[in-house]
């Protein structure tokens, strides 16, 4: 059964939207674990353009689930990580110009500076997951940097249309599959909603999903708890829809 960290960047987004103070993400953390969330996460991105360094600072100490710290492979990042020392920290690709994170990291072409990344920040007692396309070759890279953990890039999946989406999910199944023979626990996400979640929550061997942009926008709606409650019911109760098929063991 897949647990469910909720990323609350885009509550960060509206408030940076008017640089003013509201909406505060840190008390919307706890709303969002009042509702059930396993972990919270957020991408500290370079441009700082939504989730601040004072807002890290305090979901460190306010989290009461796991906080899961989402950057870039710098120096800078580094630093910050080993200073706040979140209960996990997951390597993303990142550009200024992108709305949002394109496609996973390509881990095969950089690996011995992301294997030095990573055993520093584990050998502090921090685990570390690289967020990658569901690629056999990305993931024998991974094994290689010596993380712990994946977060398979859920995209392709989500964008897809009904023709596709079946040839995506396999994808998606195999990448866990791979992952998890190579001795990676498997996380996913990025695009993944109400409408579309269940075949990959259903996954054998899937840990957790993480979902910010549709349970923000659910929430305008209902409330952030309520949203986090609705998610969280159908990534622990997933239908198997025939359409998909049955997620390999």
């Amino acid at each position: 059964m897949a647990s469910l960290g909720v990323n609350i960047d885009h509550i960060a987004n509206i408030r940076q939207a008017r640089r003013t103070v509201e909406p505060d993400p840190v008390p919307m953390a706890l709303l969002a674990e009042l509702g059930g969330a396993d972990g919270i996460t957020v991408h500290l991105r370079e441009d700082r353009r939504h989730i601040q360094d004072r807002d890290v600072e305090l979901l460190r100490h306010t989290v009461r689930s796991r906080l899961n710290l989402e950057m870039a492979a710098t120096a800078e990042m580094q630093t910050i990580a080993l200073r706040i020392r979140p209960d996990m920290v997951t390597l993303v690709p990142e550009r200024r110009e992108e709305v949002t994170t394109e496609g996973g990291l390509n881990i095969v072409g950089q690996t011995p500076d992301l294997k030095r990344l990573v055993e520093r920040l584990q050998d502090e007692g921090i685990p570390v997951s690289l967020f990658v396309d569901p690629d056999a070759e990305q993931l024998e890279a991974c094994r290689t940097c010596g993380a712990r953990w994946v977060e398979l890039h859920t995209g392709a999946y989500a964008e897809a249309d009904w023709n596709r989406q079946p040839i995506e999910l396999a994808r998606i199944q195999e990448g866990c599959t791979i992952a998890r023979q190579l001795g990676l626990r498997v996380n996913a996400g990025h695009g993944l909603t109400y409408q579309n979640v269940e075949p990959v929550a259903a996954i054998a061997g899937m840990e957790e999903l993480n979902i910010g942009h549709t349970i923000v926008a659910r929430s305008v709606a209902v409330g952030l708890q309520q949203a986090v409650r609705e998610m969280k019911a159908l990534i622990q109760n997933p239908r198997h829809d025939p359409l998909f098929g049955q997620a390999p063991g």
